[in-house]
């Protein structure tokens, strides 16, 4: 990657639907070029896809809850069926391996407290090998961005 596939990146993380000539003219190059870098990106994997960024207010979602998950033993099979019961629930849009005290962090919507303990009863309590739950809900946002810094 060089500094014209950054500035590529730079203007698609900002607007993902911008048309080839747009962004070929904000990044100068004429529209050929520009196409062939964004094809090359998308099958080096660099770009992995473009999706709309959702409110979750406007959504029905207003309450996101960081819940961090440790589970009583991590053998190869304890963590591999958290993993797979884990990815299959709708309300966690994200899922980290942690170091520290927590095995896991989850980013979890929800509509509101009755959802988040429905979802902790009906979702979490099932899946085997959690020792312990502990959650942190979110009362504002300071920032937030998909916009990755400029490396290098």
């Amino acid at each position: 990657m060089d500094e014209k596939d950054t500035q590529i990146i730079r203007v698609l993380q900002r607007d993902g639907r911008i048309t080839n000539q747009d962004l070929a003219a904000e990044v100068n190059l004429s529209p050929s070029p520009c196409l062939r870098r964004v094809k090359l990106l998308e099958q080096g994997g660099v770009i992995k896809g473009y999706c709309a960024d959702i409110d979750a207010k406007t959504y029905g979602l207003p309450l996101t809850v960081f819940v961090r998950v440790s589970l009583d033993s991590h053998t190869e099979a304890t963590v591999m069926q958290f993993e797979q019961d884990i990815a299959r629930v709708d309300q966690v849009l994200e899922c980290f391996v942690m170091t520290g005290v927590s095995d896991y962090l989850l980013r979890v919507v929800v509509a509101d407290l009755s959802d988040y303990e429905n979802f902790v009863r009906r979702k979490l309590h099932p899946i085997g090998g959690i020792a312990s739950i502990d959650s942190s809900f979110v009362y504002g946002v300071v920032k937030k961005t998909n916009v990755f810094p400029i490396t290098g």
